[in-house]
């Protein structure tokens, strides 16, 4: 029999903080395990496969942006752990989000979609491409990619700040006088891997386009800071000087693939480029070797969008290894102490969203898990294949996995309704998520032993 004056004894043994994954970065076993739970736990937050939900939607408070964000993660996640799992969920979402058109415009977005949401689609359809990714019947990714390209050719706007794509897309919605460096930075990333990927000069051509009028207007600074976005009542004059990780890191990765598929001065250029993004985005977002989402999390006000920025940044980073091997020797460490520092910090519940050891152990959703998987399984980049091009992809849609041994020192081979993101609106009104505290579990799970 137990008494009532032993129950909180109990409870107070079963809500002590899980101690966190014990993750061994030179174990190729231990790092796909935690990878494995950390991936589990990310997609039981989306319920679209379900009866009765939309297939690509995750529930609210998420974006719809972030459900691109998602699948493009777990299309990474199977191309570094060859784990195919969750692949059937990602090709019904791929497919099902892509519109009437094939463009990532589906109608139940119209009314508020902008051109940095339809770019996190375009770039998972991208991320399929290069990993070979089963394609749907009588379509390729690249095309879907490709289509959204061409989209956001025709909305480049030369009449407004010498360039420059708008954040919206449509003129009736909030933030369509704004230029903001995620829509453009997006774009250049998109374009430069389509450059690669094809080797069709137009899309290089407009990826260098992109890049020198973000710099030419002040959004990337001389110190290789990549801000926010400025409006266009200005004429881009004012810039917002708030940064987020994800928006380096999208110039970060576009850079290694212009500098992957250039050479002479052209790839000094984005050799020159890309030290100073990477030097400087690293310097501001790892300042003690630990990636932070530094605009809000220090101080506890990041909002659903910011919560999985430095997730993306993590992923873009992984993918500058592959497209620039030099880059490992800075990448890798970080890499690795953030992995560490993220599966200490996470466990089979969840993930909190400060990993610096000093967080409170309420767990979170979307954001704080894809951002500890993406660090975690970017630790097995040297047991993938390097993303394929169009004369190399065989369309069979295998992970192919190649060596053994450690897992670290990449090889470098070369609501379904609701608003868009805003990294314009990010710092406004930020609040953070809580979890259900661990003690009230317990006592509710040990009360039917009271007699």
């Amino acid at each position: 029999m137990i008494h009532v004056k032993n129950l909180f004894a109990i409870a107070a043994v079963f809500s002590v903080p899980a101690l966190g994954f014990d993750l061994d970065v030179n174990e190729v076993a231990s790092v796909k395990a935690i990878s494995s739970s950390l991936a589990s736990g990310l997609v039981k937050l989306y319920n679209g496969n379900q009866t009765g939900q939309i297939p690509g939607i995750l529930p609210a408070p998420y974006f719809w942006w972030e459900s691109g964000a998602m699948f493009d993660s777990l299309i990474q996640y199977w191309h570094l752990t060859g784990d195919s799992q969750y692949n059937s969920i990602i090709s019904q979402a791929l497919q099902f989000q892509q519109g009437p058109d094939s463009n990532y415009m589906p109608l139940n977005q119209s009314r508020t979609e902008g051109n940095d949401d339809q770019s996190s689609w375009a770039l998972a359809a991208m991320s399929a491409a290069e990993a070979n990714f089963p394609a749907p019947e009588g379509k390729t990714w690249v095309s879907l990619a490709d289509a959204v390209f061409n989209n956001q050719v025709l909305r480049w706007d030369d009449k407004t700040c010498k360039g420059g794509l708008r954040w919206q897309i449509f003129t009736f919605n909030t933030g369509y006088t704004y230029k903001n460096s995620v829509s453009n930075g997006y774009f250049f990333q998109l374009a430069s891997r389509l450059a690669r990927y094809t080797g069709n000069s137009t899309y290089s051509d407009w990826a260098s386009k992109s890049y020198d009028w973000t710099v030419s207007t002040g959004l990337i600074d001389a110190k290789y800071n990549a801000f926010d976005g400025a409006d266009v009542a200005q004429e881009c004059t004012s810039i917002n000087k708030i940064q987020w990780s994800y928006v380096a890191g999208t110039f970060i990765t576009g850079a290694a693939h212009m500098y992957n598929i250039t050479s002479g001065d052209a790839q000094k250029k984005w050799k020159t480029a890309l030290d100073g993004l990477l030097n400087q985005t690293l310097s501001v977002f790892f300042p003690s070797g630990v990636a932070i989402e530094r605009s809000c999390e220090l101080i506890g006000s990041c909002n659903t969008d910011a919560k999985v920025m430095k997730g993306l940044l993590g992923h873009f980073l992984i993918d500058t290894i592959q497209m620039a091997p030099y880059t490992s020797s800075l990448i890798t460490p970080k890499i690795t102490s953030t992995a560490l520092a993220a599966a200490k910090a996470c466990d089979s519940t969840g993930c909190p969203l400060s990993w610096n050891g000093t967080a409170a152990s309420t767990k979170g959703g979307v954001g704080e898990q894809l951002s500890a998987l993406t660090y975690v399984q970017g630790l097995l980049l040297n047991q993938a294949a390097s993303p394929a091009t169009g004369s190399t992809a065989t369309g069979n849609g295998t992970a192919t996995t190649t060596g053994s041994g450690s897992a670290t020192n990449p090889s470098g081979t070369s609501s379904g309704t609701a608003t868009p993101s805003s990294t314009h609106n990010a710092a406004v009104g930020m609040t953070s998520q809580t979890g259900t505290g661990m003690l009230m579990g317990f006592v509710g799970a040990f009360a039917f032993l009271v007699l």
